[in-house]
């Protein structure tokens, strides 16, 4: 077989696992080319990779919500050990198997929710979890199973926002008959979509930047960094007071 009919049965295996989200170059063939985003998650990376160590040495990675693989193949080419990735959608992970197996890394990859992860029973040095908490009915709940089950160090977090990235200093507490704070565009604030944003239906919150770093801060993360509008460096903290204990879910059920 010529290089040029390996390089078009190569473009008809990528298109036929198409539509791709994430632009990754395999052998030099672009996936999504007109994203709408641009070069992404490229474009996305470059402006926050510096605060992810240029050799990870062996670490364990947990990348959550992986999607095709770009930042689990970026972890690999950094030195990481074990890297594993999970997404709860199939068509992805067919991406992802097909993009590391030309790229030569050796990655895995799983079905896998992030409200299944205390099923994986161990804790990864470094986990990703990128673009996924506003794709989530029950956020909080997820931070919390983070934190609980598979965050040994640190995280490194991304979320779409909307809203001023101005935030409100607050007072620790306030009584019942207060109502003016909840109006100032600075407070925490989760903006709640019922049907669609971008033509999205798993589009479910979008917080403001004082809500992220709040919601951050209440799963027990402690902000390292803020490298770019959306992303943090975070590392484990101690957990603020709580009055109920947090769902583990595992194998699907829910104990408390």
């Amino acid at each position: 077989m010529s290089e040029e009919t390996e390089r078009m049965a190569l473009k008809e295996d990528i298109a036929a696992l198409g539509p791709w989200f994430h632009n990754m170059r395999i052998q030099g063939i672009e996936t999504s080319p007109n994203h709408f985003l641009g070069d992404y998650p490229a474009v996305k990376w470059n402006s926050f990779k510096h605060v992810v160590p240029e050799d990870l040495a062996g670490r364990s990675v947990l990348d959550i919500g992986c999607n095709a693989g770009f930042y689990a193949q970026e972890m690999k080419r950094r030195n990481a050990g074990r890297v594993l990735g999970i997404d709860s959608d199939p068509h992805y992970l067919r991406q992802a198997k097909f993009a590391a197996e030309q790229a030569g890394v050796e990655i895995e990859f799983r079905l896998m929710s992030v409200y299944d992860v205390a099923s994986l029973r161990e804790r990864f040095d470094l986990v990703l979890f990128m673009g996924v908490l506003y794709h989530l009915r029950h956020p909080l709940l997820a931070l919390d199973l983070l934190y609980e089950h598979v965050v040994g160090e640190s995280m490194l977090f991304q979320c779409m926002q909307r809203g001023t990235r101005s935030v409100a200093q607050l007072d620790p507490d306030y009584d019942f008959k207060e109502w003016g704070i909840f109006d100032r565009p600075d407070y925490p604030k989760l903006f709640f979509v019922e049907h669609r944003f971008a033509d999205d239906p798993t589009n479910w919150f979008i917080p403001n930047r004082a809500c992220v770093e709040a919601m951050l801060r209440s799963s027990g993360f402690v902000i390292e960094a803020n490298p770019e509008r959306e992303v943090y460096l975070v590392r484990l903290g101690e957990r603020p007071y709580l009055d109920e204990p947090t769902l583990r879910v595992i194998g699907g059920a829910a104990h408390p």
